[in-house]
């Protein structure tokens, strides 16, 4: 068995051979730096000091995971986190279908071309920039405010409202990746059969009928796997956007649990603790989104795996 076994890996390394050689440098990519730091996840269960190293340093188990469940942050942590990713996925999800769908209708192809590239463009700006531009555009004297003046209301400071910041945070990734989410949507739109169209216009159908039982059907594989990949990263909120608008005053609604390993991890180099809050993060990640696709898959037969 071992030999027959031999014989068809040699004889389809043979015939697939610049096949394997094309995928070997995302093999060794995902091998150096997926899951060869993997190991690192140990320090989660001792207390890790680096001048003792990874194999000298003590076992503690589960008490870093104790302290994060015991201690006065966790529900803060877990309910800013949980919120603001369901407000990501209640709005910001439909946000590129309804846009690829507006698109799809247009027939002017250079409006079109235009205002991809006008939505397309956030996604490529930094971050950091980005947040500047939140910043500013929130202050006192910003644009937002003077909008408000204009009609009638009071200028304040947004980003110190911890009621305005999830609101604040929402938008403005979507207004970043409402372009780039629906070039995917736009591709699978292109796949459906214009035959079916046809069909359901001399059936009387408008576009409403057609938008409801020929493209929404037609893309309705792509949205649902797009929509498990986006709960399985419901809790992998980026850090690098939280610490930049948030501060002490809406730390209340902010503070999440990738920023909370940041200021553990990196500014009190509390690496076991941070560690063991990552890792946590992290299963609940793959909880989620193994519950997600094996709903998908009784519901609509259509999932990851």
């Amino acid at each position: 068995m071992l030999r027959q076994f031999g014989r068809k890996v040699r004889k389809d390394w043979i015939r697939n051979r610049s096949l394997y050689l094309l995928v070997l440098p995302v093999i060794i990519f995902y091998l150096l730096f997926h899951y060869k730091p993997m190991y690192g996840a140990l320090i989660a269960f001792k207390d890790y000091s680096p001048a003792l190293g990874f194999s000298g340093s003590p076992w503690v188990g589960l008490d870093n995971f104790v302290r994060f469940f015991d201690g006065i942050y966790f529900w803060r942590l877990l309910r800013n986190t949980v919120l603001l990713s369901f407000y990501n996925i209640l709005f910001g999800f439909p946000a590129p279908i309804i846009l690829a769908l507006l698109l799809n209708e247009v027939k002017n192809e250079k409006f079109k071309r235009l205002t991809q590239t006008i939505t397309y463009l956030p996604h490529f700006i930094s971050m950091i920039v980005v947040a500047g531009m939140i910043t500013n555009f929130c202050m006192t004297t910003g644009l937002i405010n003077d909008i408000i003046v204009f009609f009638g209301g009071e200028a304040s400071p947004l980003l110190q409202n911890p009621k305005l910041y999830r609101t604040i945070y929402v938008a403005s990734s979507i207004w970043q990746q409402v372009g780039w989410g629906s070039i995917i949507y736009l591709s699978a739109l292109s796949g459906v059969d214009s035959q079916l169209y046809e069909a359901a216009a001399i059936d009387g159908a408008g576009k409403w009928k057609q938008l409801l039982h020929v493209t929404l059907p037609g893309i309705t594989p792509t949205i649902v796997i797009m929509l498990i990949m986006q709960i399985g990263r419901a809790m992998s909120m980026g850090h690098e956007k939280t610490i930049l608008l948030y501060n002490s005053a809406t730390y209340e609604t902010a503070d999440i649990i990738s920023s909370y390993v940041y200021r553990i991890g990196l500014l009190e180099q509390d690496w076991s603790y941070s560690t063991a809050i990552g890792l946590f993060n992290s299963l609940i990640n793959l909880v989620l989104i193994i519950l997600a696709n094996r709903v998908s898959k009784r519901l609509t037969e259509t999932s990851l795996w």
